[in-house]
C-alpha cells in the first residue's frame, strides 16, 4: 500500500511524504506505482523548473519513499506558484486513489 502523508501549516501544503509500495501486479507492470510516481516526481520536476523554490528532497534507495519539504523564506510569488503545482498533485492522486483505494490511501 503506498501512504501518501500531506503536512499542511496555515493551510498551505509545506510537506509530503510517500511510502510503501502499491503492489497491484507485477514488478514493472504496477500501474498504481507508475502513476503515483509520475504525478509525484512530475510534480517536484515543475516545482524546480517553474519556480525559484529549491525543495528539500529525500529518497529511498530502494524505492517507495519520497519525501518533500518547501523551502520556509520564498516569495509569495514562488509560494502561490508552488502551491498551485502541489494542490494539483494532491488532485491527481486523489483521483488515482478513488479508482484503487486497496493501493494507495491520502492523510491530510
Amino acid at each position: 500500500m503506498i501512504n501518501v502523508i500531506i503536512n499542511r501549516q496555515n493551510s498551505q501544503i509545506e510537506q509530503f511524504e510517500l511510502t510503501g509500495h502499491a503492489s497491484s501486479g507485477p514488478y514493472g507492470y504496477d500501474l498504481v506505482c507508475a502513476g503515483v510516481s509520475a504525478v509525484s516526481f512530475g510534480t517536484v520536476n515543475a516545482v524546480m523548473a517553474l519556480s525559484d523554490a529549491e525543495p528539500e528532497i529525500e529518497q529511498g534507495d530502494e524505492g517507495g519513499y519520497l519525501r518533500v519539504t518547501i523551502p520556509y523564506g520564498i516569495s509569495d510569488v514562488t509560494m502561490e506558484k508552488v502551491q498551485l503545482l502541489l494542490e494539483g498533485m494532491l488532485v491527481s492522486l486523489k483521483t488515482i486513489e478513488q479508482e484503487y483505494s486497496e493501493f494507495i490511501t491520502i492523510q491530510e
